[in-house]
């Protein structure tokens, strides 16, 4: 048995609602902020948090460790 096509909505309906932004807190100052396309730095709270957080990984402060590299892993 087939099912019945959805009827489409009216011309004047109003587009859906947005979902409401998310509420997180500042991985640098743990400050609450929005996580929404409205916060350009996110998910920091400011500018300033996210340039203190890209500098820690230019100087390494932050760094994701890993075997070094064996004989097998060199490139061809």
């Amino acid at each position: 048995m087939n099912a019945p096509a959805p009827t489409p909505a009216p011309a004047d309906a109003a587009p859906p609602a947005a979902a409401a932004p998310i509420a997180i807190a500042c991985p640098r100052c743990r400050t609450m902020t929005q996580y929404a396309p409205s916060n350009p730095w996110r998910p920091f709270c400011s500018q300033r948090c996210q340039k203190i957080d890209m500098g820690a990984w230019a100087s390494e402060t932050f760094r994701i460790e890993a075997a070094p590299p064996g004989p097998d892993d060199a490139p061809e």
